[in-house]
């Protein structure tokens, strides 16, 4: 099958190209820049152009006709290559329906991690710690990993490890042999439009799943019952030398399915799941006093602070929201979830997706409830900031960057 990825450079659709790659289907594909996904795929000899006025996309489909053209959600119905690829009569489709194609080609068992919060940091607790009991695994996972690509295809693998996002109804595409669900809240407002919408496509995903281990506090709107796999309670939290409560919550999830699966004795998962390298943007370290983290929603701060108080008394934050439509249903939650950070420099919100009749919430709208008032700075990505998160850093304060827009790259940027 030839297979044609417009995106191919982004962390949903380049893991998944490096898993097409390594099942023997023949790839190509585009995006708007280079990146180091695509960087890595032109190594392995994959064609990728930079360009998207749809002249790469005929090229390809004029030496070898294109199968199946795979492309991004947020890729707009006007967009040339999409135009172009249903003129031409190529099969169109967004990344999960490619994805469920591979899994039942290939006769693999899915184990699918779900979950309004920490699904990145689980799916590569549960990756790594199949690889490090010896077991074969396919995988993917929406961000970096230290110990191995984002996507791999492993012929020898009986499962397949999928990072389920519910974005877009993604996850309904598919039918997990396990499922794990890390936290139910309520997000993506512009895919689900109340909280009982949101709910109600996750109760749907659960009875697609042959089994799901989630958390008894999370089951509440759900109702799963025990023949459905196995609910938690919060005394089923293993001791572990992890830092962060929600870090120990997710590990033991992953225990939990080890377990369930039979795939390795108690201790030895403990002990490897201790050795955990961590993903990229799920609290990096980036240098001395410094890291990086996605987080983008309350509870993801609160839980960030509370991992960064374990490691230091004294934490700074740099708080980038993301997206002005979710701030717009999340602003009355900014209040108390900031109490752990001494210092809170907030950025004005990035943009992405946005509902053009919404007014833009400021910073000063959006941090006027924030119970610790005293300690925000409303700041821009500036030259400013950058010299106050290095007086803070002097100070031996830890400074944490949270945000899913370009806050990571500029603090990156800035070390450099």
């Amino acid at each position: 099958m030839n297979i044609y990825f417009s995106g191919i450079g982004g962390v949903g659709i380049g893991p998944l190209a490096e898993i097409a790659l390594d099942a023997d289907y023949s790839v190509q594909g585009s995006d708007r820049q280079e990146s180091p996904l695509t960087r890595a795929l032109e190594a392995r000899g994959v064609p990728v152009a930079t360009t998207q006025d749809g002249a790469f996309l005929q090229a390809c489909h004029s030496t070898q006709p294109i199968d199946w053209f795979v492309y991004t959600s947020s890729l707009p119905a006007n967009h040339p290559e999409l135009q172009l690829a249903q003129q031409l009569g190529i099969k169109a489709t967004k990344r999960d329906e490619l994805l469920a194609h591979i899994i039942a080609d290939k006769n693999l068992q899915l184990i699918a991690v779900a979950g309004t919060h920490g699904k990145t940091t689980t799916t590569g607790m549960l990756v790594w710690s199949l690889q490090q009991l010896g077991i074969p695994v396919s995988y993917s996972v929406g961000s970096t990993l230290s110990f191995g690509p984002s996507g791999k295809f492993d012929p020898a693998s009986q499962y397949f490890v999928y990072e389920c996002d519910e974005f877009d109804r993604n996850f309904l595409h598919f039918r997990p042999h396990l499922s794990l669900i890390t936290s139910l809240g309520y997000d993506h407002p512009d895919t689900y439009t109340t909280p009982g919408d949101y709910t109600a496509a996750f109760r749907q995903f659960i009875r697609q799943s042959s089994a799901t281990i989630m958390w008894h506090a999370d089951n509440s709107d759900i109702q799963a019952t025990a023949s459905d796999g196995w609910i938690l309670g919060d005394h089923e939290v293993l001791d572990m030398h992890l830092a962060g409560a929600h870090n120990r919550r997710n590990a033991t999830l992953v225990a939990k399915a080890v377990e369930y699966l039979q795939l390795g004795q108690h201790a030895e998962v403990i002990d490897i799941l201790q050795q955990f390298p961590g993903t990229s943007r799920r609290f990096e370290r980036l240098a001395d006093n410094l890291y990086s983290d996605y987080g983008h929603h309350p509870v993801e701060i609160t839980a960030t602070l509370q991992l960064a108080r374990e490691l230091s008394s004294h934490v700074a934050l740099v708080y980038q929201p993301h997206q002005n439509l979710r701030q717009h249903e999340i602003r009355g939650q900014y209040t108390n979830c900031f109490e752990q950070a001494d210092a809170i420099y907030w950025l004005p919100t990035y943009l992405s997706r946005e509902d053009p009749t919404l007014p833009i919430l400021t910073p000063q709208e959006l941090s006027a409830n924030v119970t610790n008032q005293q300690a925000v700075h409303i700041a821009d990505l500036n030259t400013q900031l950058w010299q106050a998160i290095q007086d803070a850093r002097r100070a031996g304060q830890l400074v944490l960057v949270m945000g899913a827009g370009d806050i990571d790259p500029w603090i990156r940027q800035q070390l450099r």
